[in-house]
């Protein structure tokens, strides 16, 4: 019964959050289509960025390197494009693998009810950061992410355990910490990584991690969204597309594309990973020579 309560919540949440972006659109009706980007190129790309989601690959990860490539977003509206253009498929994903694979129902309240709070604070902080320091965050969560996938490859990780749920201190820490995850959220560092390592750690069963990942962000995620559509701090376009072709990349990936080689791809996204985060950090470093050169002068 409470589990069918979460995944009425779950569609409630999010369709708020669908009527707040509609809304948005149609008071910018004659401005969105002409921001950045190629139609065409935005709808492939969002298919494909959350076919990977959708087994774990940071879409936050992935999107950052992509979208900052193709110039597709200032890195001032980055965080709150990668938050609003997720929504809708995380939506999905939660529905899919919360009624789908078994979790204790006070272990997962617990991850949702912490991220949200993380995620509601987040935005007023994010908005007022400059894209220096959003940038430096960003650098931060690529390597974050980068060392956990090869942890992981490498057997670093503990192997989790077969528990479905948590108690005691460990409960507490895993609350602690999905609050702080639903922070990063919002500067563009996502939790699906972090999320998957906190849960092996404590012992639970390494399935576990996709309803909590899921679960937490589905509604974490569209408040902070919301909050980033109120602050106009995001690309409406990318979110129109992702929003639909994001979507289908999840069905697709869920009852479709089962046997894909996620090993491969993890390889692939590491390097990708590193990379931008090397040519993100010399950026800043050299904006700082720049700067200093000019001050010197």
């Amino acid at each position: 019964m409470i589990l069918k309560v979460v995944l009425l919540f779950v569609i409630i949440i999010n369709g708020l959050f669908a009527i707040t972006f509609i809304r948005d659109l149609i008071k910018n009706k004659g401005e969105f289509m002409k921001e950045d980007g190629n139609p065409i190129i935005i709808a492939i790309s969002s298919f494909i960025i959350f076919v990977l989601s959708t087994f774990g690959i940071s879409d936050f990860a992935v999107s950052t390197v992509f979208y900052r490539k193709m110039k597709f977003v200032n890195d001032k509206k980055l965080p709150g494009t990668l938050n609003t253009q997720c929504v809708l498929p995380v939506a999905a994903m939660a529905l899919i693998y919360i009624s789908s694979i078994d979790v204790e129902i006070t272990t997962l309240l617990v991850c949702i009810i912490a991220q949200v709070i993380g995620a509601y604070i987040g935005p007023r902080f994010v908005v007022k950061m400059n894209v220096t320091s959003i940038k430096k965050f960003i650098s931060v969560g690529l390597i974050i992410a980068a060392i956990l996938i090869l942890m992981g490859k490498f057997g670093v990780y503990p192997s989790g355990g077969a528990e479905v749920g948590l108690t005691g201190w460990k409960l507490v820490m895993l609350g602690f910490l999905s609050l702080l995850f639903g922070a990063f959220n919002n500067v563009g560092i996502g939790s699906y990584a972090l999320t998957m390592a906190t849960v092996y750690a404590l012992g639970l069963n390494p399935a576990v991690a996709f309803p909590i990942m899921m679960g937490a962000c589905t509604f974490s995620v569209p408040i902070g969204s919301m909050q980033f559509i109120k602050l106009d701090s995001y690309s409406r376009k990318i979110t129109f597309f992702t929003s639909t072709f994001g979507v289908l990349g999840v069905i697709v990936a869920a009852y479709v594309v089962k046997s894909l080689n996620v090993s491969m791809l993890q390889w692939v996204v590491v390097i990708v990973l590193l990379y931008s985060a090397y040519n993100m950090i010399s950026e800043i470093l050299k904006n700082k020579a720049i700067k200093e050169l000019k001050e010197s002068v």
